[in-house]
């Protein structure tokens, strides 16, 4: 049976962190808030947890699972061949509604999906969120609804839709919106912008003026 805490309660928010952690570690799901939506979070590096979060979902291989850290310094682990514009977008906008697509390390030994050798990582900007990746380390996170169904807000939405496959929810209250993260390509010349969400092309160019948008 999944079990819940309240993280705004200081001493269920610390039991619930070391709680959510160990379920990790066992290779089970979590759900935990994140400054976009609340996310369904598995060990990056299972292969079989990814898929069981990909099942929770209902979801395909063809869209792999993002990668979420708690530090930017955990980059120089993951990627490769990164840019000194990536860089520069990651001093601007991390933590936050960012994420980038980089080359991934070749010699890393996990299974995110159909990723054609990239992996779609971030930071984002959230108390509960950063001190569960500190924790553990890089968690494999979407957002924490069954495909097709809206991305939920706060805890209670995602506890209907996911139910008994979580192993521990992290209740965080009410996201603080539901506008995705934008995503940019950084693997080619310059940087791609993917999907425009809380940051637009305008916002980006200030840091990286030669960005393009795709079509």
């Amino acid at each position: 049976m999944a079990r819940r805490y309240d993280c705004n309660d200081v001493t269920d928010r610390a039991t619930g962190l070391r709680e959510a952690a160990s379920a990790v570690r066992r290779g089970e799901l979590v759900v935990l808030p994140t400054d976009t939506v609340y996310g369904v979070g598995a060990d990056a590096f299972s292969p079989e947890a990814v898929a069981d979060l990909l099942d929770a979902k209902g979801r395909g291989r063809a869209m792999p699972t993002p990668v979420l850290i708690g530090s930017p310094n955990t980059l120089h682990g993951l990627v490769t061949d990164f840019s000194e514009s990536a860089w520069e977008l990651v001093d601007a906008f991390w933590p936050g509604a960012l994420t980038l697509v980089a080359k991934q390390q070749p010699s890393l030994q996990w299974d995110l999906g159909d990723t054609r050798g990239t992996v779609a990582i971030r930071m984002p900007l959230h108390p509960v969120a950063i001190e569960l990746l500190t924790e553990f380390g890089p968690m494999a996170v979407s957002s924490a609804n069954l495909t097709g169904h809206p991305a939920p807000e706060d805890c209670d939405a995602a506890q209907e839709m996911l139910g008994d496959s979580i192993s521990v929810y992290l209740d965080g209250g009410p996201t603080p919106g539901i506008v995705p993260s934008s995503i940019v390509d950084v693997t080619g010349k310059v940087p791609l912008l993917l999907r425009a969400g809380a940051l637009d092309a305008d916002e980006l160019r200030k840091v990286v003026p030669d960005l393009e948008v795709a079509n």
